[in-house]
């Protein structure tokens, strides 16, 4: 016979137990090299780099250095607000732990409204909670142990601190990544102060963490608008403090200052831009005549396109999505807006898994690489009504329209992996008669008074970054180049650099991805003599030319997937 008493201890004791058991750089930092053998150090390389003007001839160089089952039937609202419920509270443990530490706080209010200082007695800052630092700082050393280049880079340049003197306003998101990055420019000479180029990307925990390291962190997760520009004011206009360098992501802080501050944003010494959309608006000031300092194009740099928006999305947009949705891939009907590299990465990630995938597209060169890698390209309009899942990711805007929105199947889940929010139009679904129900953190049921819902990530803003994370390795890549660019800029001499938009040169590219091959013990084969003389080319680079790119559309500064 069973004794009840008895179980209920050894019950009690066991969830005890279990309880209890969980509790370019100067050559002085030369070691780096490019190529097998080679002694080519970070002077020589800025000396070598040749930036071309990205819209200009090649020639001109300058030295640089429906489904109608059960599943299909409209819920009740009762039934909604359950669901919801259930949904959200079974999904506690889907988020890292980034994410709980960013979003488990019960505190509403605004950091605005805060009085904070860190252990140096600084407030000059505005973060969620400066607390939080100490979790912030060991998620940045977990990311460092990923970006091993860019800390050789650190390492072998602090003592010369070549960007001594540089006041950089930084508008990026604020993730462990871009921690590494920033606590390397700091390393390197450099005053900073940063804000995010996304609302909801920012890692409180890491701002919270550069903060306490003394760096002027304006940013949390789930800014309204207003705090977003607020944010970026307090970075670019700090009384005593006169911004010479800017890092951009997007273009808003750059706009910004061109607009609000026009003779501060006149002494700026450079531009590093690394999305579609901030170099699109980049090229827009050029063609204008109104870009009054040097710019250079990171975005469309080999290295950022065929690894962090290729690779990077090829990854975290299954990541994002299983986070927020928990959906199941295989089977599943995608639609692909936009065959870049960004779209590539989605697309191949998405087939992988068994879903059925559909591209759209405008350009007719990446509409056939579509078709060449077996994806079915169509027209919106055509798979509207049958696919479970869009995908936009074209630096473009109104790529889903309302119309669109107002005939996608029920459960339909949108969201987007390009830079801006305005490529879904999201703006046209807050109506007076559509409902919005948060499910989870960056999860939205948008619903029509017929019972229809939607699924809407982020708020049609950026999914990967503001829903899950990325692969940290690929973010080295990116900015190991965007630390290369600045310096560069920095302390390139006057006349080198006019008032335009440059594009990195292959030598740099090439640079950057042999400071990474270290990581997987690769050795690359050296031409002989011969065979260099017989290619045109010198023994260690470049071994493509300046004007080569990974895809056409890029020395026009588009992107090619519109």
């Amino acid at each position: 016979m069973s004794d009840p008493a008895g179980e209920a201890k050894l019950e009690t004791k066991q969830a005890s137990k279990e309880a209890k058991e969980s509790e370019n750089v100067a050559e002085k930092y030369s070691a780096m090299t490019v190529g097998k053998n080679s002694d080519t150090n970070v002077a020589e390389l800025s000396s070598a780099f040749g930036a071309v003007p990205a819209h200009k001839p090649v020639k001109k160089q300058i030295q640089f250095v429906e489904d109608k089952q059960e599943f299909s039937r409209f819920p009740t609202k009762a039934g909604r607000r359950s669901l919801s419920r259930s949904i959200s509270q079974s999904s506690t443990d889907s988020y890292s732990s980034a994410a709980s530490y960013t979003d488990s706080s019960d505190d509403e209010s605004s950091p605005r409204d805060k009085a904070q200082v860190n252990a140096k007695g600084s407030s000059d800052f505005c973060v969620k909670n400066i607390k939080q630092g100490e979790f912030g700082r060991r998620e940045i050393e977990i990311a460092e142990q990923d970006m091993s280049a860019l800390i050789s880079l650190r390492k072998r340049a602090q003592s010369e601190k070549p960007l001594a003197g540089a006041k950089i306003v930084g508008c990026t998101h604020i993730t462990a990544q871009t921690a590494v990055l920033i606590e390397t420019l700091v390393a390197l000479g450099a005053q900073c102060r940063w804000t995010a180029c996304n609302i909801y990307s920012t890692q409180n925990e890491v701002a919270a963490a550069l903060s306490e390291a003394g760096v002027a962190v304006f940013a949390w997760k789930g800014e309204s608008e207003d705090d977003f520009w607020w944010c970026i004011d307090r970075c670019a206009n700090a009384e005593g403090w006169q911004p010479n360098m800017v890092l951009d992501d997007g273009g808003d802080l750059t706009h910004w200052m061109y607009k609000k501050y026009p003779n501060v944003f006149k002494k700026i010494r450079g531009i590093v831009e690394e999305s579609v959309t901030g170099v699109h608006r980049l090229y827009q000031l050029s063609k204008a005549g109104k870009l009054c300092v040097p710019a250079m194009n990171v975005n469309d740099s080999v290295t950022k396109q065929k690894f962090d928006n290729l690779y990077c999305c090829r990854e975290s947009i299954l990541d994002g999505l299983k986070r927020t949705t928990d959906v199941m891939f295989g089977g599943k009907q995608v639609v692909v807006c936009g065959y870049g590299e960004v779209g590539k990465g989605c697309s191949a990630a998405l087939k992988a898994l068994g879903a059925v995938v559909y591209v759209t597209e405008v350009d007719p060169i990446c509409g056939l690489q579509a078709c060449m890698d077996g994806f079915r390209v169509v027209k919106l309009n055509e798979v509207i009504r049958q696919v479970d899942v869009i995908i936009t990711c074209t630096g473009n805007k109104n790529v889903v329209t309302r119309d669109q929105l107002d005939r996608v199947k029920n459960g339909s889940i949108v969201c987007n992996m390009g830079h801006s929010n305005t490529e879904i139009d999201v703006a046209s679904l807050r109506t007076p008669e559509l409902t919005w129900e948060r499910v989870r953190s960056q999860v939205d049921h948008v619903i029509w008074p017929d019972g229809k819902r939607i699924i809407l990530l982020a708020e049609g803003r950026l999914l990967n970054l503001s829903c899950s994370t990325v692969p940290t390795f690929v973010l080295s890549i990116t900015a190991t180049t965007q630390a290369l660019a600045l310096i560069e800029l920095y302390n390139a001499p006057e006349a080198r650099y006019k008032q335009d938009v440059y594009l990195l040169p292959k030598k740099m590219d090439e640079y950057v991805a042999s400071l990474h091959l270290a990581t997987f013990e690769a050795h690359l084969t050296e031409l002989t003599d011969e065979q260099a003389k017989y290619l045109g080319l010198n023994k260690n680079g470049p071994f493509k030319p300046n004007y080569y790119r990974n895809k056409r559309g890029t020395l026009l500064g588009y992107d090619g997937k519109a």
